[in-house]
């Protein structure tokens, strides 16, 4: 498929970017500073304090479970988090507060695995100075999903996540996965590498280590915890950022990967889809992400079994950010 050719491109390729693309990207240079520009200018502070996860590079960096690690460990200590999704995959331009009746059609499908999987408060809509506004009326701060180029809102804390692969080209769009250049990062409060390994630092400031490991595979559609053995042959089913890690935390399990349904990231999943996924006689694996936007759709007699994961923070990582909504430099 083109998107998952681009993706190797980008992140895989050693040649260097052709010269139209190469144009491209300097012209996508020059509009982006323009746009950064005009939104810092119309920038205005939230009725409660703001905390930003971002990234910049496109997709695949472990926003959505750092985010909702995050509202975990602020409620421990005492905070009552409310997390704002711009509700990508949804037309939703007003916000709204996401329940669980909501569709991710309606929503999107990150508001809706936020909501699922925090406990949080979750406000989604594309007018995301309108959802701070609205997620006052439900908790004493806000952590924005995506915000590192939202400038319009201020925030006591940004953290930017970068994959511990790195930025592959290390290219802008569209010769690479990258929205803005490295020299960005000085704007972040905090640089957290997501994913396991090693890695090579891309700024002057410390970088943090996090990571979502993969714990256990779950059957979704029954209430009572129904976990998945490795010992047959599994068909994995993705539509996000960067599947083929997906591939290697299954088969980190023990799991044998027979069959490997890719669909872009953000996909709408339909009937048609679900009928032929269950053509193929062996247990259907997916991410949380995806499994959202099916449930509605999956036969109650069916499994539909999730990978789930278990977040691994580097010792001081949650103290760091502490630090940084007091106005204190992190360590």
């Amino acid at each position: 498929m083109l998107h998952q050719r681009i993706e190797n491109y980008w992140w895989h390729s050693r040649r260097r970017p052709n010269a139209l693309l190469r144009a491209l990207a300097a012209i996508y240079a020059v509009l982006m500073r323009l746009d950064q520009r005009q939104r810092a200018r119309r920038a205005v502070t939230p009725p409660i304090p703001m905390i930003s996860v971002g990234n910049i590079t496109v997709g695949g960096s472990g926003k959505t479970p750092f985010v909702i690690w995050l509202a975990a460990e602020l409620k421990k200590q005492g905070r009552n988090p409310v997390l704002l999704s711009r509700g990508d995959g949804a037309n939703n331009q007003e916000p709204h507060l996401v329940t669980e009746y909501s569709r991710a059609r309606e929503v999107g499908d990150e508001a809706v695995l936020l909501n699922r999987l925090s406990g949080c408060p979750v406000i989604a809509g594309r007018d995301r100075v309108a959802g701070a506004r609205l997620a006052a009326d439900h908790g004493d701060i806000v952590i924005l999903d995506d915000g590192f180029q939202y400038r319009q809102l201020d925030r006591i804390c940004d953290i930017v996540l970068v994959p511990k692969e790195g930025v592959g080209s290390g290219c802008l769009l569209p010769a690479g996965p990258l929205r803005e250049p490295l020299s960005a990062l000085a704007r972040a409060d905090l640089v957290v590498r997501s994913g396991s390994g090693d890695f090579t630092p891309l700024s002057g400031q410390r970088e943090w280590s996090w990571s979502a490991k993969p714990a256990l595979v779950r059957d979704w559609m029954r209430q009572d915890i129904v976990l998945l053995e490795a010992t047959k042959p599994v068909h994995l089913v993705t539509g996000i950022a960067r599947p083929g890690r997906v591939l290697h935390d299954l088969q980190g399990l023990g799991f044998e990967v027979a069959e490997f349904s890719r669909f872009a990231d953000h996909h709408e999943y339909s009937v048609q889809d679900v009928a032929l996924l269950l053509q193929t006689h062996k247990s259907v694996v997916t991410t949380a992400k995806d499994a959202v936007k099916l449930l509605p759709l999956w036969p109650p007699e069916s499994p539909l079994w999730v990978l789930e994961q278990q977040a691994v923070a580097e010792d001081g990582l949650i103290e760091a950010i502490t630090a940084a909504i007091r106005g204190e430099t992190p360590l």
